[in-house]
């Protein structure tokens, strides 16, 4: 059993405050992910899980075991904590197996090579125990990493953005692979990144940080369809806020017309609220009473994603088909496809 738990976590550097009472829990088995922009304090977070950092208020248990407090730091060699690198670490002078076995050198030579064998196959690389690191693709050192990590049997593994260094293609592959990994070996674990697609494809849940407070704590899919706030209707999935009026419990005026959802109990008629718009929730059509500009667009292959500005100054983002082709300052008539709305109840910036 490896459940991880943080209860009300601050961290300060002398006078800088640079994570605020985040508290979050991790099931025995589960797969975490801290999420977020740069300097949002996930780093600071794992690496007070490792036991690199002190904790200033709050408390980390690992199995009911208590291993930060303000009076207490569980050094992190006792922790049982494993721990994957976006460089990988692996020592270029050590063969694979040697690699793998670093951290159970004290095991018998039996042992030792049972489980090499158990963790190559794991990662579906049987047969690379002689080889080297610089023989290895950037992928296969990164399982490899992953291997050596796994190898004491911890109790709790960190991953600090593993899969920075690889193509973005690769990246989401690799996710899927570890996660498939990870899940054979019953393993929980905690992933840092600020790549939300990596997140998804890995993560049971995922916490959405930002300067150094928990925004939100949820599945991928409550993240991306019901988002807490502004901040995560923004950062997940190139959500933009069209502001709107309430007209009533179900309606919303906006620059595009009225839309039809649920309006949070809170917001009465004629108060002002945002509603998420997705590229994928915005048509480029032959005619409608809604016209655009073309501001940027950026070619995907199969499609274009377009920034659009609207006659009131509104920005918004359109996902169409590459075919669809307009140039910057072309003008194109749009309108809505929403198959889910999201009304937050105040004109939050982000």
């Amino acid at each position: 059993m490896s459940k991880l738990t943080l209860q009300n976590i601050h961290i300060r550097y002398s006078n800088n405050a640079v994570v605020h009472a985040v508290s979050l829990t991790v099931e025995d088995g589960q797969i975490g992910c801290l999420l977020g922009p740069s300097g949002c304090g996930k780093t600071t977070l794992l690496r007070a899980i490792a036991g690199f950092e002190s904790v200033t208020q709050g408390s980390i248990t690992l199995n009911g075991q208590l291993i930060s407090d303000h009076n207490t730091h569980l050094p992190p060699e006792k922790r049982t904590i494993g721990m994957v690198f976006q460089d990988y670490a692996l020592f270029p002078h050590l063969n694979i197996a040697d690699n793998i076995t670093f951290g159970i050198r004290k095991q018998s030579s039996q042992d030792k090579a049972r489980r090499v064998a158990e963790l190559l196959e794991l990662v579906n690389l049987p047969g690379y125990a002689k080889r080297y690191p610089h023989e290895l693709s950037g992928g296969q050192q990164q399982r490899i990493a992953l291997a050596r990590a796994l190898a004491p049997r911890p109790r709790l593994l960190l991953l600090d953005e593993p899969f920075g260094s690889q193509d973005v293609e690769l990246r989401e592959m690799l996710a899927r692979e570890v996660r498939d990994i990870l899940k054979r070996e019953g393993m929980t674990a905690i992933l840092v990144t600020h790549d939300q697609h990596e997140a998804f494809a890995m993560a049971d849940e995922i916490g959405v940080l930002q300067q150094g407070r928990l925004q939100q704590w949820d599945t991928g899919y409550n993240l991306y369809h019901k988002p807490a706030n502004a901040f995560v209707a923004g950062f997940i999935g190139q959500g933009v806020l069209l502001p709107g009026i309430v007209l009533n419990h179900n309606t919303v005026a906006t620059a595009l017309g009225n839309v039809h959802g649920d309006v949070p109990e809170s917001c009465q008629p004629e108060c002002p609220v945002s509603v998420l718009i997705r590229p994928d929730d915005l048509r480029l059509v032959a005619d409608s009473p809604h016209p655009a500009t073309v501001i940027s667009r950026g070619f995907r292959g199969a499609e274009y994603l377009y920034g659009l500005a609207l006659n009131d100054g509104s920005q918004l983002l359109a996902l169409t088909p590459s075919h669809q082709a307009h140039p910057i300052g072309a003008s194109v008539c749009i309108e809505l496809d929403l198959q889910h709305l999201v009304i937050l109840p105040t004109l939050t910036s982000y």
